[in-house]
């Protein structure tokens, strides 16, 4: 069952997490804290946010960034294997390979928003029922973006199997497969689905704010176990200055932009819509942040993407860390 929140409660919950003391009595870190993240992804806009405005410095830490362009795989490897420290990733692309047993823990949600399901305007498809048939592009056939729409293509009675067709094309060439007609939609994240769908005036279809989804995290905060295990002070600071780095994304997007505008291959201004698209705001930790991680375990168990034995609830025990209690 997916959870369900409250712009209320969302907006105290938010408040209550950021009212984390800034005073954590620990030494400070040997060397630089290593953060990977995607810095092609408009979404991780809070990572440059936290060096720029000095949130890691506010507690105290010294944090290096790592555009981390591998697989998921590859990524999570290097945090369970101390290569890096903590990353910033796609929950749905991130459960799989945590289903398997990597030495990382998710402390803290990022944002939600930013995976779209286009089409061309005019083209009858308006509406998820109407993909019965089609086929649909994604940059990556194990990725976000299929795992998503697979989700919701069963849970509005289609097979993401037998009713559609998936194809897999290079991200920035999906909006050419659609001039072509090779694929009748497009599914992928922001910058690019979002310069595609503008580029080429095409018709927002869905996203992963849409109906039920939209008070859920789509980012996440992963973090080595041996740092949490061997510096959890250190853990809850790097946490606690994401999140407030995110808040201040929520409430500054266009200052953000221009922030995030060297890693973005996109004029600031539409960086900024996209921010404002997204809701930077919802960083959900503790019970919250378990429920969503329970009702997408589910939802990834019902297109197969999940072991048939997984426990969602026990999965969420296991791959989440509470490190602001």
């Amino acid at each position: 069952m997916a959870a369900q929140f409250s712009r209320r409660t969302l907006i105290a919950s938010a408040a209550a997490t950021l009212a984390v003391p800034r005073a954590f009595g620990r030494a400070a870190p040997a060397g630089p804290l290593k953060l990977t993240f995607n810095a092609a992804a408009v979404c991780t806009s809070a990572a440059p946010v936290a060096i720029q405005k000095g949130f890691f410095k506010n507690h105290g830490l010294d944090v290096e960034l790592t555009n981390f362009a591998g697989s998921t795989d590859q990524l999570l490897e290097a945090l369970a294997t101390g290569k890096a420290d903590a990353g910033i990733g796609m929950a749905l692309r991130w459960f799989k390979p945590l289903e398997q047993g990597f030495d990382v823990k998710i402390t803290a949600g990022i944002h939600g928003g930013c995976t779209r399901l286009v089409a061309p305007k005019g083209s009858g498809i308006t509406s998820i029922a109407a993909l019965k048939g089609k086929t649909i592009g994604v940059g990556d056939l194990a990725g976000p973006g299929k795992n998503f729409f697979a989700i919701v293509l069963k849970k509005q009675g289609l097979d993401p199997e037998r009713d559609v067709q998936w194809r897999q094309y290079p991200a920035d060439l999906l909006g050419v497969a659609l001039q072509k007609g090779e694929i009748q939609a497009a599914a992928d994240y922001d910058p690019n689905i979002w310069l595609i769908k503008e580029r080429d005036n095409l018709e927002e279809i869905y996203s992963n704010l849409s109906g039920e989804y939209a008070n859920r995290v789509c980012c996440i905060l992963g973090v080595r176990g041996s740092l949490l295990r061997q510096d959890p002070a250190t853990a809850r600071a790097l946490t606690v200055a994401l999140l407030e780095a995110g808040q201040w994304v929520s409430e500054n997007p266009d200052e953000a932009a221009a922030i995030f505008a060297p890693y973005g291959k996109a004029p600031p201004a539409e960086l900024a819509a996209m921010l404002k698209s997204h809701t930077h705001h919802h960083h959900p930790t503790g019970g919250d942040l378990k429920q969503e991680i329970v009702a997408y375990a589910e939802e990834l168990k019902l297109v197969e993407v999940l072991r048939p034995n997984t426990d969602p609830v026990k999965f969420a025990d296991r791959i989440y860390a509470d490190v602001l209690t």
